[in-house]
């Protein structure tokens, strides 16, 4: 689409096959993806979709290690599909009654005969075992490429992608052996992979720059108020003037003391009130006796040191041994061999730092264990699986995504068996929604992220967020970003933009329907057959964001981050502190949550986040050679999409010294409106209101 532009690590993919996988009020993950045929089983939709508009540049060397993952078989897929939702369903007599990890394995785990019988045949191939899912779901060798390729008949070929190079199978795998019957999924002859959703409060060819932390931090570093009133500002070179007003977003680039830093940016203490937390920790509710797992991928050298100068600067209670624990996935230590790609722009380092400290902020009391897996492929979902089957918490925060038709499809159904297994078991999987609104601009169609996607993930979007000097919220809408430069940098004099320059779409929270699972019951008052996400939201705008502290390049630093990745662990330290109150797990959190009331007042659980106008949005003129071209606040917020209320504002870029007019509220085609929409979801916890709610 004209004007909007695709932030982020996925790269765009092609329009491929989908499996719509439909069952009563559920979508049904279970069906065999092994077709036996007289050469063997086929591991049908086994191939990833991004090849179809990558070069191919040749095969991959023989000898090359890589590692791939075996997926088998569940059993009774149809019995645990009715299962979870009868545990989800109030009035039956399953109705929250979750199984342990013994009665989940005996009835539909697969069988260590299968996993034996798979073994053999991978062993049988020159292929080494890593490791053995503890609860069979699957087995992970690591081998020649030369010797996978005779295993399954496929070939792997490098391809060439928006300046990457990646490795794939160009068709479905085809196990020629009784074992392929037990075979669902296998994953890993790819290295596509998952990427964060975080980003930065930085445009178009702009670099984000931390800033040093000084040997004696003393709190608050960025302005809290990120909108101003309403602004003139004329631009001139030559005989062109430009001349706009309206509102203004951010400080001076010029501020220099902490408190007021550019542009804006929030601390703990400002969220806290802002989400209506402060009597829960009056009340003794913090997180305490309760864990939040993290699962992301490669790891981070100095996130417990970064994590405690945070933890310090902002009164947070100190990360140790007794309430802080890093694990490693299966076969993270054996398997040496990377063959997950990180993505463009991809920041997991970054990404665990937001993750482990936001968490803290919001539930201080809470153990935090962070599980990484050696990559960012199928390590991931082995990393969830490994949290669930350990059950290590309540609440399992994830902030990844992959395009939710771009992957293995075959290996995203095994992912969403990890989720069901989880539901199961009473324990709630929460996903970042994604950072690139409707994906248009990455496919050329409307979808969604996955796993956020899966009925048995709830799935988080986000939101812009002003304060009152109270920090109380002043308003919020949903998050979406368009940018229109209008004068270019200080060294250049400012001069104006001739005609402004519309960047377009720039990111935003992900969210519509699923092209892959279809609507669960308890989104049945929703439009549609299919899954709609999110289901709730938080912050997520990065213009809104807050801020974190890391180590970058050796130099301790401060900055501003923001990304659903941002909501996802606030979110899920907030159902923390529900299970801490209702003395157990409250299971998937999405069930729960349509049944909550949701109103912009301040009593209820949820509140309703809204599309947000202004009366003063930025307009302007620009005069040249004697003639006066006019620009209204739509022409300098496009492209709109179809959205009508929205908010504009003057931005001054601490990062390029360009000036632009941002918006708040333009979320590619999405729209924000009353009750549920397809950026917040039902809404935003409502912190006591909506703890004393959810835990009954």
């Amino acid at each position: 689409m004209s004007g909007r532009r695709f932030i982020g690590g996925l790269a765009a993919i092609a329009v491929v096959a989908v499996i719509v996988l439909v069952a009563t009020g559920i979508a049904h993950a279970g069906s065999p993806s092994a077709n036996p045929n007289s050469n063997g089983y086929t591991i049908s939709n086994n191939t990833p979709g991004f090849i179809k508009n990558a070069k191919d540049t040749g095969a991959v060397d023989p000898s090359t290690q890589i590692s791939v993952t075996v997926w088998l078989h569940l059993h009774n897929g149809n019995k645990l599909d009715q299962l979870v939702h009868d545990q989800n369903t109030k009035g039956s007599s399953s109705y929250h009654q979750w199984l342990n990890q013994s009665q989940f394995d005996a009835t539909y785990a697969p069988t260590s005969q299968e996993v034996n019988s798979v073994e053999n045949f991978l062993t049988a191939h020159k292929l080494s075992v890593v490791t053995v899912a503890e609860n069979n779901f699957y087995v992970k060798v690591q081998g020649a490429v030369g010797d996978i390729e005779k295993a399954f008949h496929v070939q792997i070929d490098n391809f060439s992608y928006n300046g990457f190079t990646y490795q794939s199978n160009t068709a479905d795998p085809n196990i020629n052996d009784a074992s392929g019957a037990h075979v669902a999924a296998i994953s890993g002859m790819d290295d596509f992979g998952f990427q964060p959703t975080l980003v930065h409060p930085t445009g178009t060819g702009e670099a984000y720059t931390p800033i040093a932390v000084g040997s004696n931090p003393n709190g608050l570093f960025f302005e809290s108020q990120c909108f101003r009133g309403v602004q003139s500002h004329t631009f001139t070179a030559g005989s062109t003037s430009a001349t706009y007003s309206g509102n203004r977003y951010g400080a001076d680039i010029s501020n220099s003391s902490l408190g007021h830093l550019a542009p804006c940016g929030y601390q703990p203490s400002e969220m806290q009130t802002a989400y209506n937390m402060n009597s829960l920790y009056s009340a003794g509710l913090d997180g305490a006796g309760q864990t939040v797992v993290i699962t992301d991928a490669f790891g981070d050298a100095t996130i417990q040191n970064d994590a405690n100068v945070f933890s310090q600067v902002y009164g947070l209670p100190a990360l140790d041994s007794s309430n802080f624990q890093v694990l490693r996935a299966p076969g993270a230590v054996n398997n040496p061999v990377n063959n997950g790609h990180i993505g463009p722009g991809a920041d997991w380092a970054g990404e665990i730092t937001l993750d482990v400290e936001w968490v803290h902020a919001m539930a201080p009391k809470a153990h935090i264990d962070l599980v990484v897996g050696p990559n960012n492929g199928s390590d991931l979902d082995e990393a969830v699986n490994y949290a669930v089957v350990h059950h290590l918490g309540n609440t399992i925060t994830n902030s990844w995504a992959g395009i939710e038709t771009g992957g293995n499809p075959a290996h995203f159904i095994r992912d969403n068996r990890i989720l069901e297994q989880a539901a199961a078991e009473g324990i709630d999987v929460n996903f970042s929604s994604g950072d690139s609104g409707d994906y248009n601009a990455a496919v050329g169609y409307n979808t969604v992220s996955f796993p956020s996607s899966s009925p048995f993930a709830t799935s988080i979007g986000g939101t812009s967020l002003a304060l009152n000097a109270d920090d109380s919220i002043a308003y919020q809408t949903g998050w979406g970003t368009n940018l229109t430069k209008i004068a270019k940098t200080a060294a250049q004099g400012n001069p104006p933009m001739n005609p402004p320059l519309n960047e377009g779409f720039l990111f935003g929270a992900g969210g519509g329907s699923s092209l892959a699972f279809a609507k669960p019951s308890w989104q049945s008052s929703l439009p549609g057959t299919m899954r709609q996400v999110p289901d709730v939201s938080m912050l997520a705008d990065p213009y809104t964001g807050v801020e974190i502290i890391e180590t970058v390049n050796g130099q301790l630093s401060v900055g501003v981050i923001g990304g659903t990745s941002l909501a996802s662990p606030m979110f899920s330290a907030i159902m923390a502190i529900a299970a801490e109150k209702a003395g157990h797990g409250l299971g998937q959190a999405a069930p729960l949550l349509y049944g909550l009331s949701s109103s912009t007042g301040t009593s209820t659980p949820l509140y309703d986040v809204t599309n947000v106008g202004s009366a003063t949005n930025v307009s302007g003129s620009i005069t040249a050679n004697g003639t006066t071209t006019n620009y209204s606040a739509d022409q300098l917020a496009a492209p709109l999409d179809g959205t009508t209320s929205y908010i504009s504002a003057f931005y001054n870029s601490p990062f390029s010294t360009n000036w632009f007019v941002i918006t708040f509220g333009t979320d590619s085609s999405l729209t924000t409106g009353p009750g549920w929409d397809n950026v917040t979801g039902v809404g935003t916890p409502n912190g006591a209101n909506f703890v004393n709610a959810i835990a009954g």
